[in-house]
């Protein structure tokens, strides 16, 4: 029996779109009506057509992390402003200045989660980041440093940015969608570490405890670096007092300050 998926009697798509370019030109090849509708981008564009580009994004990734054998994931969210040490331009404010160091802390945490991942021939615990400048760069950059592959999930913004050059090319997506975007962040998570952000950052953050909170996601280490930082921007104790959350959802995460804080929790995570 034949298992392979493209088996089937019928003429293959990728052969029309061959046929496609050798067709004479004349008015009707040339209406948009004769395109076929799955390469008509105006198509494909328009508002009704919607639920089919989600599934699409959705699909997409899905299919090619798992034609490339990847389980699971350490996810790494994170600030894009903040700078590698190395870099800091004296127009950078003082803030930012003094959040480089997790630059360099996300860079040594992705290099060692890497080292185990190639135990695995790469295929568990792999850098998963939002593919951009920052917190994100770095992760990558540890992940390639330690001669391992890294994921890299960018959004097309109103402002231009291209993925880091450290994102393994053939795992750097590209994502319309934010919802979308997010399920592959959470999909394979084995753990999801947070490094200083803006409303990006924390608009994950609190998505993914959200989902943990609710039990729509299973509990995975969630690892906060750098508790001064965290405890400064939100005042977690005043939830609980005030009965919003649980005093018990405050065990949802911990606070970590080192990479090598970060990889003992993980080792210690009840299984």
């Amino acid at each position: 029996m034949n298992d392979d998926p493209s088996s089937h009697p019928f003429r293959d798509s990728a052969q029309d779109v061959a046929a496609t370019h050798r067709l004479p030109d004349t008015p009707q090849t040339r209406a948009p009506a004769y395109r076929l509708a799955f390469i008509d981008d105006d198509f494909m564009t328009r508002q009704e057509l919607r639920p089919v580009r989600l599934q699409l994004e959705l699909l997409k990734p899905q299919m090619i992390l798992d034609e490339r054998g990847i389980k699971s994931t350490v996810v790494m969210f994170g600030g894009a402003r903040i700078p590698d040490p190395a870099r800091i331009e004296s127009a950078q404010t003082p803030g930012l200045a003094a959040l480089a160091r997790y630059y360099d802390e996300a860079r040594r945490f992705a290099r060692a989660i890497t080292d185990r991942s190639l135990l695995t021939y790469g295929r568990e615990h792999v850098i998963c980041t939002g593919g951009g400048p920052g917190v994100m760069e770095a992760g990558n950059r540890g992940a390639d440093e330690a001669g391992g592959q890294s994921i890299g999930l960018n959004i097309v913004l109103p402002h231009e940015q291209a993925p880091n050059t450290y994102v393994t090319p053939d795992l750097s997506f590209n994502f319309h969608y934010f919802a979308i975007r997010k399920m592959h962040f959470l999909m394979r998570a084995e753990a999801v570490c947070i490094f200083p952000g803006g409303f990006g950052t924390m608009d994950e953050m609190f998505e993914a405890l959200t989902l943990i909170q609710t039990g729509r996601m299973k509990a995975v280490p969630f690892l906060l670096f750098g508790r001064a930082w965290w405890e400064k921007i939100i005042n977690w104790q005043a939830l609980a007092e005030a009965g919003v959350i649980n005093p018990s959802d405050l065990n949802l995460f911990q606070f970590v300050e080192t990479a090598e804080e970060a990889l003992a929790a993980m080792d210690a995570w009840p299984r």
